[in-house]
């Protein structure tokens, strides 16, 4: 493929981009609960703020709409990714509490800013019908790299005997690398449709928030505290994290295009209904798991989940006026974070006495997401975006309601 085919292939910047993060997420994640108990001294509480500290610039990923009268959406992404590199290349520069909370604020301006752009860019340059399919290669790429990334990291630390701060330096810069290729070859892609410049919050869209917050609250006791688990409960070591999370992209790899394929199929309520359903009873088998073996398998289970949650993508693609699509995908990450700016400070406290209770507060809330989506309509349009039917079936639509 030659430079010039490029200027019509908006699904490969957006591809190279997916690539581009996990190299700095990916090490920053793996590094992180040895970093901060080896270096920063941290205790189940300081880990709890920290992540709390990491959401504040999710729930902030509304403003993202006031730099759209700045910036096009296709350089708030490149420019997000060079936070994001930013903040993953000085982290192991900072090996204190307040160091480490600098630099993971950075870091998380970068990465939330850059999702809630993708995610955005995605919906409104990628059909309908090929979104599903083409999400799920955007997320098999990011596990591609995330795979470098953690065999870097396990040469690295097993092999080489490197410290923390070259390793966090190398994932950051090679993100910087795959940003100054993208502004260099790609040009900037049209938008079809111009988007609202401001904060859109639609009362038909109530459903999709709802969900969306659940999602919220419920992935966060995933990313704070099951790999905190691994190392606090299990004794797993950096090569052994890295490991896992190998085992975790390997299978993003394998099924993620297929997932995303599966979903245009059988539709996104039967994904949603799939997802939540194992989740419970993820959440509950972690409360009570004490071997080893057992919980690496949950966490990759846990993990594989993931992917499902391009229904829900697909689902608000389908209810939502097209004009709405950057606004509301900034109002959604919003409102994912609500409970994440929060929960992990709480639930970090509550782990102290019982991190049992911790996974049952999650199980929880993936019932309740349970429950929920059962309100996905079998063929979801903007005319029918939320039913309550044992089946899924279409309600009668009554003029006006659905405004």
């Amino acid at each position: 493929m030659t430079l010039k085919n490029l200027r019509n292939r908006p699904d490969l910047l957006l591809l190279l981009m997916a690539g581009a993060v996990p190299l700095s997420f990916a090490t920053w994640q793996t590094l992180l609960n040895n970093f901060a108990l080896e270096r920063a001294a941290f205790s189940g509480v300081e880990i709890g703020i920290l992540q709390s500290l990491r959401e504040i610039p999710g729930f902030l990923a509304f403003a993202v709409v006031f730099l759209l009268f700045v910036f096009r959406e296709q350089t708030i992404a490149l420019l997000s990714l060079v936070l994001l590199a930013t903040g993953t290349l000085i982290t192991g520069m900072f090996p204190t509490v307040i160091g480490l909370y600098l630099t993971t604020v950075i870091m998380s301006i970068g990465f939330h800013y850059y999702e809630t752009i993708q995610t955005s860019l995605s919906l409104q340059w990628l059909d309908k019908d090929r979104a599903p399919e083409v999400l799920g290669r955007i997320i098999a790429v990011g596990a591609f790299t995330s795979i470098v990334t953690f065999a870097v990291i396990w040469l690295a630390f097993d092999v080489i005997d490197l410290d923390f701060t070259p390793v966090y330096a190398i994932g950051g810069g090679a993100t910087l690398l795959i940003v100054l290729f993208c502004i260099i070859v790609f040009p900037h892609f049209p938008v079809k449709i111009r988007q609202h410049r401001h904060m859109v919050l639609r009362k038909r869209y109530w459903l999709y928030y709802a969900l969306t917050f659940l999602s919220g609250a419920r992935r966060q006791i995933f990313i704070v505290f099951a790999g905190f688990l691994m190392v606090e409960k299990f004794g797993f070591s950096v090569a052994a994290i890295s490991v896992l999370f190998f085992v975790n992209a390997t299978l993003n790899i394998l099924f993620a295009t297929r997932i995303g394929k599966l979903i245009g199929v059988v539709g996104e309520r039967a994904a949603l209904v799939f997802e939540y359903t194992g989740l419970v009873v993820v959440f509950v088998a972690y409360a009570f798991v004490n071997n080893a073996g057992v919980a690496a398998g949950l966490y990759v289970i846990d993990h594989f989940f993931f992917a499902l949650a391009i229904a829900m993508k697909t689902y608000f693609q389908k209810i939502a006026d097209p004009a709405d699509i950057a606004s509301s995908a900034g109002v959604a990450f919003t409102i994912n974070h609500i409970s994440a700016v929060v929960l992990p400070a709480v639930l970090g406290v509550l782990w102290l006495s019982s991190p049992a209770a911790v996974f049952l507060v999650g199980a929880g809330l993936a019932g309740l997401s349970l429950l929920l989506s059962f309100n996905v309509p079998l063929a979801p349009t903007p005319e029918n975006g939320m039913v309550v039917g044992r089946w899924g079936a279409l309600a009668p639509a009554r003029p006006g309601a659905w405004k």
